[in-house]
């Protein structure tokens, strides 16, 4: 399938590991130009050159912190600049600290709005005119399996998660005569370096070892592994790509099967 990226130009937030990195290698293998951005300019420098190598395409990056109005449009200006503009945002971004409600102040809930909602709301903002000139767009959000079942000890996640499911529906709605479709993904149990960093915390205050914790994902997984990142990835270009021209407003998991909720 041509998934017509040859040529489109996508900005992808952090995107130095993980996730954000699978999705941008994907994109930069299917011809799309790409930029880059985390806070970390000496990891993104290294994965642009490495994804440059790897696929061929043009890749680009900027340091850029998501809590920062400032650091934000200078990404979207960099991008625009260096490519002319964007086709293809994809949202991404670290998660929020756990706990459960009784564990969280206001400072803790404050970051976490600036982190997960308010950045991607001002990523948003920053393309929709770029997107608009070139007479449409996709937008893809990066956010968790909470997006239809709370996972226990993560209540900031669980809201501000589903926060930004809530805007995406409604974005869907009202950017749809521009062409603009947006959708968004929930990682299930992804093999990133995030996951083993939870697997090890939860093994370590539970007393078990690191293969007992994931053996009991593995259980609850119909498929019975782990994803890889670039499983996850693929989806996620599929949705930013104009091969995707009907697919909107949709909270779409990658998860194995391992949430059981409608």
């Amino acid at each position: 399938m041509d998934l017509g990226l040859e040529g489109k130009v996508a900005l992808v937030t952090a995107a130095s590991k993980g996730l954000g990195r699978a999705i941008a290698t994907e994109l930069a293998r299917e011809g799309a130009r790409v930029v880059i951005s985390s806070r970390d300019e000496e990891a993104l420098s290294e994965t642009a050159g490495e994804i440059r190598q790897e696929t061929g395409a043009e890749v680009d990056y900027r340091a850029a912190d998501l809590t920062s109005a400032e650091d934000i449009e200078a990404l979207v200006s960099h991008a625009q600049g260096r490519f002319g503009g964007v086709d293809a945002l994809v949202n991404n971004t670290g998660g929020p600290p756990g706990g459960t409600f009784g564990d969280l102040d206001d400072e803790a809930w404050q970051g976490a709005f600036e982190q997960i909602l308010l950045s991607l709301i001002r990523c948003v903002r920053g393309v929709l005119p770029l997107m608009r000139e070139r007479g449409g767009g996709r937008i893809v959000n990066v956010a968790s399996s909470s997006l239809k079942q709370p996972i226990e000890n993560l209540t900031l996640s669980n809201t501000f998660r589903a926060g930004i499911n809530g805007l995406a529906k409604d974005l869907s709605q009202s950017l749809a005569p521009d062409g603009i479709l947006v959708n968004t993904l929930g990682p299930g149990r992804i093999a990133t370096a995030r996951t083993k960093n939870m697997d090890d915390s939860q093994a370590e205050s539970r007393g078990v070892s690191v293969q007992e914790v994931r053996g009991e994902f593995e259980a609850r997984i119909p498929l019975g592994r782990y994803g890889g990142p670039e499983e996850f990835a693929r989806v996620a270009v599929f949705l930013a790509s104009q091969a995707n021209s009907y697919v909107t407003g949709q909270a779409i998991l990658v998860d194995g099967g391992m949430v059981r909720a409608m």
